[in-house]
């Protein structure tokens, strides 16, 4: 805590940009019971997450669609609905971002994000590209929470973790950067977000 915040890290899915397969698929499998199941047993988290650690679409496809052939349409309109999957940003979020920027810290950002959807999440919310950096996990093949990542991000960005701050609403990759040295913040909303940087001294 006495150490002063220089550079602040953003995670982006769920703190800058909203995200729910369910909007998609709501449409595609309407039965809520059913769309369930087939997020707990087919494309589950732990698929997707393969995906944020560098996996190729073409392979994941694949890979379920040999274990779940009945399901392969499915499985594919889950890549080609991604852009519906993220359909705005949080806009109080990305003021506050752009805030502690004006304000002359060094803003970051350090994200589990496949790196094709990234990129295409660039083109559509260019806020994405006001930031001095961003670390995606697809393209190095290290995903949160394992504290390499936070490690890879020090490194790439000449940070020193004792004077970075990381904002992430997965408590978990709190606690990864918490074991990485770096100050953390467990974000659910703008407003608490403001409460929490007034805590470390940090002026938006």
């Amino acid at each position: 805590m006495n150490d002063p915040v220089r550079h602040i890290v953003f995670d982006i899915g769920k703190v800058l940009l909203h995200y729910d397969p369910h909007i998609p698929f709501s449409r595609i499998i309407p039965d809520e019971t059913e769309r369930q199941w087939f997020f707990d047993n087919v494309c589950t988290h732990d698929w997707n997450i393969e995906q944020d650690r560098g996996r190729s679409w073409e392979e994941a496809e694949a890979h379920l669609i040999a274990e779940h052939p009945d399901h392969e349409e499915r499985i594919r309109a889950f890549r080609l609905n991604w852009h519906e999957m993220v359909p705005h940003a949080y806009d109080d979020s990305v003021d506050v971002m752009r805030s502690l920027m004006s304000n002359g810290y060094d803003v970051t950002m350090l994200t589990n994000f496949a790196s094709d959807t990234f990129r295409e999440a660039q083109e559509r919310f260019t806020f994405l590209k006001e930031p001095r950096g961003v670390t995606v996990s697809g393209d190095i093949g290290l995903i949160k929470p394992d504290v390499a990542i936070y490690e890879s991000h020090v490194e790439n960005f000449d940070l020193d973790p004792a004077n970075s701050l990381f904002i992430d609403d997965s408590h978990p990759n709190v606690e990864g950067a918490r074991a990485a040295g770096w100050k953390a913040i467990h974000f659910k909303s703008a407003p608490d977000l403001l409460a929490e940087l007034e805590k470390y001294g940090v002026k938006v």
